[in-house]
């Protein structure tokens, strides 16, 4: 009888937890029934009715272009503009023909279309692709056309908002699809497709899963005291809670690497003039990006590109030389190099080895502080003056690479030391769960710091009622990552970020 009690009673809970009422109770009769269609209630009322048309691809010529047809209408409206050369047209199975103008009977373009009826489909509607020729006329020309059948034209991201509220995606898978879109490197590319295929939503909804655990338990001892039902001591729930908190920890600790994977690591090239920085650039480069010679000050703005490192994404800034000058132009660069500086996760200092450090040069370290940093002692073949002991002394944080980039040394060391600073020597490039969004991590810190406060309630012995606020709003924040608990206008600004067509 205890067993039938408290499953019937926690599964009572459960169901209303995921409601967003934890007290409520759904009725004994075909309790599974309601209990699958609570869980399926997120955006049904949101769904729209309507078809909804974009062109697919990029801006620009190219060998095909795609437009996308997404709702009832979109095999209805297909038939309208295309005349098949032959057969009838089959869900899933490419036709080949052409897109006619009903009205005109003009020939648009000579076309490949395929259908594919929902809910198997992006969006689980009814789709329809039309790939034609890809000149912008072309496609212009044909997303009138079916925008004149009776589609309307597609707001950003709505295919795949669609996707979201139909159900197919959760709400961090969607934005994954941005990540995927806007990848440069095969790392980027990895990470955004795992969480595409739900691996970050799995630990995020074991997560909450543990936290429902705790909130039924909670629940059970502060409003049913009196049920034949285990107590909650406060030595289980601490364990239980610091469980919690440590995979919460753990997914943290990624999202400095994470951030930098998805969006790139801003290095700047600091150093007095004519060390060797525009020389380091263009060998990370592979190519003369920035201008050598042996005329001091040759660089008088601040030179940015994006370039693959270790298969990391680096935001490259090659700046001018930092030391004081009357040259007007110059102390513009001068000033922009130390904006770039502030801006950056990582400065790498070239220093001349064959010559002795100058003021110029203490007054760079001065501004590197105690910041993440490499000093790359440039020049070894002219003779060592300055040594990587010296240089340890005074920046003992940094790491040291002896170099000498007339001679091509130093550079291979360079790309393992920034590996290494990236992944902090634990994570690892081969790890599937990166947080790499920073409303993802926002959320994690906001979650962490409850149940951090729900620990710290818990040792003090505190009422559970108090304990329980705490770990529900955890689960309402972990819910806001994956789309259960977020609100219209949260989910609306996500799908903002994406272009139109996707």
């Amino acid at each position: 009888m205890k067993d039938k009690t408290a499953v019937n009673l926690k599964f009572s809970l459960v169901s209303g937890i995921l409601a967003g009422n934890k007290v409520a109770k759904v009725p004994q009769n075909g309790d599974f029934l309601q209990f699958a269609a609570l869980c399926n209630l997120k955006g049904k009322n949101n769904m729209r009715e309507d078809t909804i048309a974009a062109i697919a691809t990029a801006a620009g010529e190219g060998g095909i272009g795609i437009i996308r047809i997404s709702g009832d209408e979109a095999l209805d409206i297909l038939n309208k503009v295309f005349v098949p050369v032959s057969g009838k047209i089959k869900s899933r199975m490419m036709s080949y023909g052409h897109i006619i103008d009903s009205r005109t009977g003009k020939l648009i373009d000579e076309v490949m279309a395929v259908y594919m009826k929902g809910p198997h489909s992006y969006t689980t509607e009814d789709i329809v692709e039309i790939q034609c020729h890809g000149s912008s006329v072309s496609l212009r020309k044909i997303l009138a056309l079916v925008l004149s059948c009776g589609a309307r034209l597609a707001e950003r991201g709505e295919f795949t908002k669609r996707a979201f509220l139909n159900g197919r995606l959760d709400l961090s898978q969607a934005e994954a699809v941005i990540d995927l879109i806007r990848a440069k490197t095969d790392k980027t590319f990895d990470v955004a497709l795992n969480q595409l295929e739900g691996i970050f939503s799995e630990k995020i909804k074991e997560i909450r899963a543990d936290l429902v655990d705790v909130l039924v338990n909670l629940t059970v001892n502060i409003d049913y005291p009196d049920e034949d039902i285990e107590e909650m001591t406060y030595e289980k729930l601490e364990k239980s809670l610091q469980n919690i908190k440590s995979k919460i920890k753990k997914l943290l600790d990624t999202a400095d690497t994470g951030r930098i994977i998805r969006d790139g690591l801003k290095v700047s090239i600091v150093g007095k003039p004519n060390v060797g920085k525009s020389s380091l650039m263009n060998a990370i480069m592979g190519e003369n990006r920035a201008i050598v010679t042996d005329i001091p000050g040759t660089t008088r703005d601040t030179i940015e590109e994006t370039v693959t490192v270790k298969n990391i994404p680096i935001v490259l800034t090659d700046t001018a030389g930092i030391h004081d000058t009357e040259d007007v132009i110059e102390q513009i660069g001068i000033e922009k190099s130390k904006e770039s500086f502030n801006n950056s996760d990582l400065i790498i200092f070239v220093a001349d080895a064959s010559a002795n450090l100058e003021d110029e040069d203490y007054e760079i370290i001065k501004y590197i502080g105690n910041r993440k940093s490499i000093v790359l002692l440039n020049k070894q073949d002219k003779g060592r003056k300055t040594t990587s002991s010296q240089i340890s002394e005074i920046l003992p944080q940094a790491a040291v690479i002896e170099s000498s980039l007339i001679e091509g040394k130093g550079i291979d060391e360079l790309g393992d030391v920034i590996e290494k600073l990236v992944y902090n020597g634990e994570v690892k490039q081969g790890d599937n769960i990166l947080v790499t969004n920073v409303r993802h991590q926002n959320l994690l810190e906001e979650g962490y710091k409850c149940m951090n406060d729900a620990l710290n309630m818990t040792e003090m012995r505190q009422p559970l009622e108090f304990i329980d606020i705490d770990v529900n709003r955890c689960y309402e924040l972990l819910g806001e990552i994956i789309g259960e608990t977020a609100s219209d206008d949260i989910i609306d600004k996500v799908f903002e970020r994406f272009c139109l067509g996707k």
